[in-house]
């Protein structure tokens, strides 16, 4: 039985990880890509990615959708809670007066924490309502691509 779970688990995540790097999201596994990534100059969006129910039927989707607005961040990437922890764990300290929140997005300006949608404003909406949030943001804080 735990076999069975565990496959189907690593097909979940696996399958998650996929649809954020096709939408055109960087991996970040480990401390150092992460530190690397919030170091880069100008706007940073990070997907904080999980395998709830709400990140994949909500979050993901309007990660992906998001991107078609004039304005943008100049980095996508994204960290993965409860696969990669100490990559996530290096992330959430970046998100300081935000606890942590999964799936949430953070968009950063030279490493330094902007604003956050936390999985507050994500659970309970429909895609097109993060969409309009996440836009609203990138309106704020960013240059047009």
């Amino acid at each position: 039985m735990s076999m069975n779970f565990n496959f189907f688990m690593n097909d979940v995540v696996k399958q998650a990880r996929e649809e954020i790097v096709t939408a055109g999201y960087k991996e970040l596994k480990t401390p150092a890509e992460v530190e690397e990534a919030f170091a880069q100059k100008g706007t940073t969006l990070v997907m904080i990615n999980s395998v709830c129910g709400c990140a994949g039927g909500i979050a993901r989707p309007a990660a992906a959708h998001a991107l078609h607005n004039d304005k943008r961040p100049d980095h996508l990437v994204t960290v993965f809670a409860g696969q990669d922890k100490e990559a996530t764990e290096t992330a959430r300290s970046y998100f300081t007066g935000y606890p942590p929140s999964s799936p949430s997005f953070a968009l950063l300006k030279d490493g330094k924490i902007l604003t956050m949608i936390e999985r507050h404003q994500i659970e309970g909406f429909d895609p097109a309502t993060v969409v309009a949030k996440l836009q609203g943001e990138f309106d704020q804080y960013c240059e047009e691509i």
